[in-house]
């Protein structure tokens, strides 16, 4: 059966758009959770860490599965997973129950994703067809980040909290109907036996998990407690168990190789340092205009547009610049400027100008934090092999995700004892917020800072168009 391959790409961004519209949909109605459930203001955190977590732990194993079982049914798989944990996660009537649902949807958007993606590069064919495609799909990618606050705005105001959940079952449903006649199927047809490596994907995951807890439990419990030290050490062992058997896999997940290169080396690093102080902004600026400054959901949304639009425009330059400059100044200009976004952004309190702090710092922190992001994920492609720029690229997806999950974790942890000891210290309640929010936001600028010393150890490299549309095509 002969199918329009513009069909598919659309069935396809669609399913994209909503995956990367989750990750930010739910940061402006964090608030109306937290009342509704009874999440504690550490436990909150998990709504959005543990779905980048799984997300970015199983996306390796989705993308092998897909290639393996096929790509069209694991799309099908990933999204019906995706839309009945969203009609769960809506209806949800306790914290534990939200959370799991946020993990289980992660790994509903962990296999549908790369199998999206690779059912559209064999769609379209190199050439002028393919980069509109392409083009299309990154597009959108960026747009549901943007209007995903938006979005999440209108719907916790005008319905409630759930909607921003259960918005995700009538497309999942429309589009899991669209498929058959849509999109063909495709797999990649081993000579020898099929290897899939789930121990590598369970390990990395469970040691993640397993750190990510230790952060968040030591607010409450005290870094040197048993239950904290036993959850680090635990998740590095587990790490590290995940280390030996990717050495010794015949077709590991992460083949250790990659590392030798040390452009995509640093740039995995900095990518999670990245990934790890825009979720802690996100999260914390996110619930610091509601419950200090009194806004509306949908207020917030308007308030992080602008940081948005400036993000699509720096990633358009900064493919420019990177090949005029290299990729190490113009990676290290980014991180200036989000550092900057970031300290003019902690100056904000419950009563100052928005035009004055609040407007300048997101958009410098926009335009800075997408300026390190595009050209870290550059970089990471540019300095291997041709045949490798495909692993390379979902290793670096991976780190990004996970290191926002563990940045968030640590961010926000500080952030919140910040908080308590303030409350304990006789503050008011919204003061010790706003304290909150300030520590928070200076500990996310020494998350970017980190980034320059990984930038000076990183190799100069001039890439050509070639390689940066590879990079754009592989984000």
């Amino acid at each position: 059966m002969q199918r329009n391959p513009w069909w598919t790409l659309a069935v396809l961004a669609a399913a994209q758009f909503m995956v990367v519209l989750d990750v930010t949909i739910v940061n402006v109605a964090l608030p109306d959770i937290q009342q509704d459930l009874g999440f504690s203001a550490s436990g909150l955190q998990w709504v959005v860490s543990i779905y980048t977590l799984l997300f970015g732990g199983f996306l390796l194993l989705g993308g092998r599965v897909a290639d393996l079982l096929g790509r069209r049914r694991m799309f099908v798989v990933g999204l019906v997973l995706f839309g009945v944990t969203s009609l769960v996660a809506g209806l949800a009537q306790n914290p534990e129950q939200l959370v799991l649902m946020r993990a289980v949807q992660g790994l509903g958007g962990a296999l549908m994703s790369p199998a999206a993606f690779a059912i559209l590069t064999v769609t379209f064919a190199h050439g002028r067809d393919r980069n509109i495609a392409m083009g299309v799909w990154g597009g959108l990618a960026g747009l549901g980040g943007t209007l995903g606050v938006i979005a999440g705005g209108l719907l916790v105001d005008s319905l409630s909290w759930r909607w921003v959940f259960l918005v995700n079952v009538p497309i999942a449903v429309l589009l899991a109907l669209l498929v058959p006649t849509a999109v063909a199927e495709s797999r990649v047809h081993p000579e020898g036996r099929r290897t899939f490596d789930v121990a590598g994907a369970l390990l990395s995951t469970a040691g993640l998990l397993a750190i990510v807890l230790g952060v968040i439990r030591a607010e409450p419990e005290g870094w040197a407690s048993f239950q904290v030290v036993a959850l680090l050490a635990g998740g590095l062992a587990l790490l590290a168990a995940f280390v030996r058997v990717e050495a010794r896999s015949a077709a590991p997940l992460v083949p250790l190789a990659l590392f030798r290169s040390r452009g995509l080396t640093t740039s995995i690093v900095a990518l999670a340092f990245n990934g790890g102080a825009f979720l802690g902004m996100f999260f914390l600026t996110a619930i610091f205009l509601q419950q200090v400054r009194g806004l509306t959901a949908f207020e917030t949304g308007l308030q992080f547009l602008p940081m948005g639009l400036a993000a699509i425009a720096s990633a358009l330059v900064a493919s420019q610049l990177v090949t005029r400059f290299g990729t190490r100044p113009v990676q290290i200009g980014g991180v200036v400027v989000s550092i900057a976004g970031l300290l003019l952004l902690s100056g904000a309190d419950a009563t100052g100008s928005y035009a004055l702090t609040i407007l300048p710092g997101t958009v410098l922190f926009g335009i800075g934090i997408i300026a390190v992001g595009t050209t870290a994920s550059i970089a990471a492609v540019a300095d291997v092999r041709h045949e490798q720029a495909g692993a390379a690229s979902g290793v670096v997806n991976a780190g990004y995700q996970v290191g926002g999950a563990l940045g968030l974790a640590v961010i926000t942890t500080l952030a919140t004892s910040h908080v308590e000891s303030l409350l304990s210290g006789g503050a008011q309640a919204q003061e010790a917020l706003v304290g909150g929010f300030q520590r928070g936001l200076l500990f996310a600028a020494a998350f970017a800072a980190v980034n320059i010393l990984i930038t000076i150890g990183a190799p100069r490299l001039h890439p050509t168009s070639t390689q940066v549309a590879e990079a754009a095509v592989g984000a």
